[in-house]
C-alpha cells in the first residue's frame, strides 16, 4: 500500500470538559491526528470516511465526541503533518500551541489556517474493520480557505508534494 499516493489531513476533535456541570473544571483538550486514510463516501448525503487506529486517542474520543473536524494539508504544512503523526507524545494542547486556527462554528474543533479546505463532521457510524475503525462522518460545513499552493501527499513512507 505503500505505492498508494494519498493526500494529508489533519482530524481534530475538542474533548469535552471533565465536568461540565462545574466552571471552575478544567476544559477539555483539543485533540489532532494526522490521517493518510480519508476520503469522500458520498455527495448526497455529503458523507466522508477516515480509518482510524484502533484503541488510538482519536478512536476513543470519536467514540464519545460526535463532531469532529479536518484540515486537508498544503505542501506548505508538512511540519503540522509531522507534529501530529509522531507516537508516544504527552500533550497536544502543546503541538497547538504555535499553529494558526480557527474553531469551527459546529464542531468546536481547531480548522487549521492556510489548509487548502475544511470540514466539520458528525459521525454517522463507526465500522470495526482489523485493527482499525472506519469512521463515517457527514459533512456539516465545507470552506476552501486557502487557494494557494499544492497538496500535502504521502508516497512511500515519505511527506511528498506534486509534481
Amino acid at each position: 500500500m505503500s505505492r498508494l499516493a494519498s493526500g494529508v489531513v489533519l482530524v481534530t476533535a475538542r474533548e469535552a470538559s471533565l465536568d461540565p456541570d462545574d466552571p471552575t473544571a478544567p476544559l477539555g483538550e483539543d485533540v489532532g491526528m494526522t490521517a493518510t486514510a480519508f476520503l469522500s463516501v458520498s455527495l448526497d448525503p455529503p458523507l466522508v470516511l477516515v480509518s482510524l487506529r484502533e484503541g488510538s486517542r482519536m478512536d476513543d474520543l470519536l467514540d464519545e465526541q460526535p463532531l469532529w473536524a479536518v484540515s486537508v494539508l498544503s505542501e506548505s504544512q508538512r511540519h503540522i503533518a509531522g507534529r501530529f503523526a509522531m507516537k508516544g507524545r504527552l500533550s497536544d494542547r502543546l503541538l497547538f500551541e504555535d499553529i494558526p486556527y480557527a474553531r469551527g462554528a459546529k464542531s468546536d474543533a481547531p480548522l487549521v489556517g492556510g489548509a487548502l479546505a475544511t470540514l466539520e463532521c458528525r459521525t454517522e457510524q463507526r465500522v470495526p474493520a482489523g485493527d482499525h475503525t472506519l469512521v463515517i462522518g457527514r459533512v456539516l460545513t465545507a470552506r476552501v480557505p486557502s487557494t494557494e499552493g499544492g497538496p500535502l501527499t504521502y508516497f512511500r513512507g515519505r511527506y511528498r508534494q506534486l509534481g
